[in-house]
């Protein structure tokens, strides 16, 4: 008999988004504490559809059927940006667990609402920031705490993507559409997270479409308390390409493929001691193969349990939106931003 604590907890998946039926739910149904039970959709044809193609037995034709289904522990929400609070309070005040896409919100004063919900109803919510979970980013993490690059000084990085379309969700700025919210958020949470601290201050360079009014190339400087700085760039109208550089006073870490680490090939980093130029004293380190979604959705389920902490909690959700909303105030007025 499987002791309660060690039940997979069972999952319905809110939309029938790409991302969710594409990869994050047939990952999280090749991990150990996840049973995906039901999904639900606006359009009962369409979240029809997406069952079969995960072999679920409940499809819903609303998202209020989804959270009444008193068989469904937790919910993964996956909706557009401007949704992303609204529907993880309903979620959370119908009993629900709640692992929430990035961003979590349009604002960190939207995010706060969560905290209250989160008291009010004790259950758990979290921010879907899958690279947390990956091993090759535990691994660089500890090489920073241990002193393996000396001090940590600089965090540099880059994530772009090509994708002008009108009818995507992404290009419509009222629903939190632009570079910056979708990609842009990764380097500014991991720069957060290798530091250990909250960036004191920013400043930002925004290019937008001039049609569509979206954010398509940012370009922003953080200023860490304990003298550290970080850059990044975000684009979603720009050559596809990702990539991390830590940089310490004695060495350095490159994270080949950071965001989009593939589960079908390992991942590989490299460490620098900077003693010749080119590469050539760097010490490339690979990490077997892993689904960051199935790893995510397992660590979110064994917190469910009892078992550690959600791997992204509200609070350092908080953190990340009053990043961006120090970016884009920088925007309008030309000036670093006190975060």
């Amino acid at each position: 008999m499987v002791a309660p604590s060690e039940r997979p907890v069972r999952w319905g998946i809110l939309g029938a988004a790409n991302i969710a039926v594409k990869k994050v739910a047939p990952a999280m149904q090749r991990g150990t504490r996840c049973d995906v039970v039901a999904i639900a959709s606006r359009d009962l044809g369409k979240a029809q559809r997406a069952a079969n193609e995960l072999g679920l037995s409940r499809a819903y034709g609303s998202y209020e059927e989804l959270l009444a289904d008193p068989d469904v522990e937790a919910i993964y929400n996956p909706l557009p940006n401007h949704l992303h609070v609204p529907w993880t309070i309903r979620a959370a005040e119908a009993g629900k667990h709640v692992l929430c896409e990035k961003p979590i919100a349009l604002s960190a004063d939207e995010a706060r609402q969560l905290l209250a919900v989160r008291e009010r109803t004790g259950v758990r919510i979290g921010e879907a920031f899958m690279v947390r979970n990956h091993p090759q980013w535990l691994a660089v993490r500890d090489m920073v705490k241990q002193g393996r690059i000396g001090d940590l000084r600089v965090v540099a990085g880059h994530f772009s993507y090509f994708k002008r379309d009108p009818n995507d969700v992404r290009s419509v700025l009222e629903w939190g559409g632009g570079g910056l919210m979708d990609v842009g958020c990764y380097p500014i949470t991991m720069a957060r997270w290798l530091f250990g601290e909250e960036p004191e201050a920013a400043i930002g360079i925004v290019d937008r479409d001039p049609e569509l009014k979206v954010d398509r190339i940012v370009s922003g400087l953080l200023r860490f308390p304990s003298g550290g700085q970080a850059t990044f760039t975000s684009a979603m109208q720009l050559v596809h390409y990702q990539r991390m550089q830590i940089h310490g006073t004695s060495g350095r870490i490159e994270v080949q493929i950071p965001f989009n680490a593939p589960n079908d090939r390992p991942c590989r980093i490299f460490v620098d001691s900077g003693r010749e130029l080119g590469d050539r004293s760097a010490e490339a380190i690979d990490f077997p193969v892993v689904d960051q979604y199935t790893l995510q959705g397992d660590n979110f389920s064994a917190a469910v349990r009892g078992e550690g902490e959600v791997p992204v909690s509200i609070e350092d959700a908080i953190g990340n939106m009053a990043v961006i909303d120090a970016i884009f105030r920088s925007e309008k007025s030309g000036r670093w931003e006190t975060i």
